[in-house]
């Protein structure tokens, strides 16, 4: 059974997802306080984190990036803050999708278990090469992380699905339409900042000199293409 760890101090709508999900043969673990949320997930294994941005003590902004120093499983965000400031800083700092409250329990659900899909299912054939190796990278399937001479790096979902996008079509320019509907799986909506977001947070860890790409080049105007010269 596939298990979320929903941090939220909301008790009553963590008792609701937990019902929710449990529908779809998912367990959900609640706590109300992001140190408590941290902890969990030090001795649990998770296919999801929903977390809340509001709470005492540590904010989800704060306990996001304590997580994405740990682990690379999915996050998704959700705060009363209509605002697209508080939507671009969770992106930014490595959440995997938003949601605002109040929110239709549905859509939640359905978000949910897209995230768990795409976490769990990702190049699992067994006849396919476990590593992709490109001058001086080499990424690895399994472990969905990266080795290049900064070191081994593990990756969050989206970042880890548009950098494997990018490789495998090498030296193609990929246009922000086709990243954005094959990374996030839904229609393009012509809001690029979504993409940068994840890119940007890429090019901190895949490149020597962020400001000079040498993988994941920008083509002004278009979208990206891995460099075809690698």
């Amino acid at each position: 059974m596939n298990r979320i760890l929903v941090i939220d101090d909301d008790r009553e709508l963590c008792a609701l997802i937990r019902h929710t999900v449990l529908q779809e043969s998912i367990e959900a673990e609640c706590c109300h306080f992001g140190r408590v949320g941290l902890e969990k997930l030090k001795s649990n294994e998770y296919q999801l984190i929903i977390l809340d941005v509001m709470m005492p003590g540590f904010d989800g902004f704060h306990t996001l990036e304590q997580i994405r120093k740990e682990s690379c499983v999915p996050v998704l965000m959700f705060t009363a803050k209509n605002d697209s400031f508080s939507k671009v800083r969770g992106l930014r700092n490595g959440a995997d999708d938003y949601m605002t409250k109040p929110f239709v329990m549905e859509e939640l659900l359905a978000r949910i278990i897209s995230l768990i899909r795409r976490y769990t299912r990702f190049n699992r054939n067994g006849n396919e090469a476990k590593t992709l190796n490109y001058d001086g990278l080499i990424i690895d399937l399994d472990t969905r992380s990266f080795t290049t001479e900064k070191g081994t790096f593990e990756l969050p979902p989206k970042e880890f699905n548009l950098l494997l996008l990018c490789a495998k079509n090498q030296g193609r320019i990929m246009t922000k339409q086709q990243i954005y509907e094959k990374v996030w799986g839904e229609p393009y909506v012509y809001d690029d900042s979504n993409i940068m977001s994840v890119i940007s947070r890429l090019r901190k860890k895949l490149e020597t000199d962020p400001g000079n790409p040498k993988y994941i080049q920008t083509v002004k105007g278009i979208g990206y293409r891995f460099n075809k010269e690698v």
